[in-house]
């Protein structure tokens, strides 16, 4: 016959447990202690870096990209504070620019593009604003979303969305776009024809024919896309996603 576990013998197992859970307990705290520390001294070394090679960071748009992987890597935001790394490198005001001429040139087209606008097609509308004269540095998309950063000051007036494969598309008109709003953008960009169908939604994301005609009511009511009626099923376009845009900027 198997004995009983006795209570003496649960309440060493239990105490064993605690001991176990304390040592563990202080073994995170240390570890944490430690990555904390290291984090320091990476952030301290990426100041140090940053103001030797700070000729090479604001001239070179690729060393400059490099700079702000380096930066996201350990959590650092460069333009957290009026102290920041940009600062330091005289790259504040850049940016800064940056963001005004971000909103000006969105603010032009919003007519056209329904207030909506492909990163790349924002990037050569900027690069043709700003002049090629030598005194502008060269500007990348990264440096767009580095700047767009701090427009989030408006609200939900600017703000970048994700559309899949390295696509972004720039919102700058009041509101927040609805998760089905954001899918049909994401489909469109991936037409590489800026245009989506009632056919398209319900084969390609498996929705109902009631939840795509309603979302595309809720983008055609908020003056997202136009409608091409001329073919026998209509058709959705986004201006800011239409083949051939890049020939149209300079005629903007």
């Amino acid at each position: 016959m198997r004995r009983r576990v006795g209570l003496g013998a649960i309440q060493q197992q239990q105490l064993a447990a605690e001991k176990l859970k304390d040592k563990g307990t202080d073994l995170q705290e240390s570890q944490l202690e430690q990555m904390t520390k290291q984090m320091e001294v990476f952030r301290q070394k990426l100041e140090e870096f940053s103001i030797s090679h700070k000729q090479d960071i604001k001239k070179n748009a690729q060393f400059r990209k490099q700079f702000q992987e380096m930066c996201a890597a350990i959590g650092v935001d460069p333009l957290a504070s009026g102290k920041g790394f940009w600062s330091v490198l005289g790259m504040g005001d850049f940016y800064y620019e940056l963001g005004v001429q971000v909103v000006e040139v969105c603010l032009a087209a919003n007519h056209k593009t329904g207030g909506l606008m492909e990163l790349n097609e924002l990037r050569r509308r900027l690069i043709a604003a700003r002049g090629q004269n030598a005194v502008h540095q060269e500007i990348t998309n990264e440096d767009i979303l580095m700047a767009t950063k701090k427009l989030s000051i408006f609200g939900n007036g600017f703000v970048v969305h994700k559309l899949g494969k390295g696509k972004y598309i720039l919102q700058s008109i009041p509101g927040e776009l609805s998760m089905e709003e954001t899918t049909i953008l994401t489909q469109a960009s991936n037409t590489e024809q800026g245009f989506v169908t009632l056919t398209m939604l319900i084969e390609q994301l498996g929705w109902s024919d009631y939840r795509a005609r309603q979302s595309l009511d809720k983008v055609v009511s908020e003056g997202l896309c136009w409608i091409d009626e001329q073919d026998e099923e209509t058709s959705y376009w986004f201006p800011s996603l239409f083949p051939g845009r890049t020939t149209q900027v300079n005629s903007a």
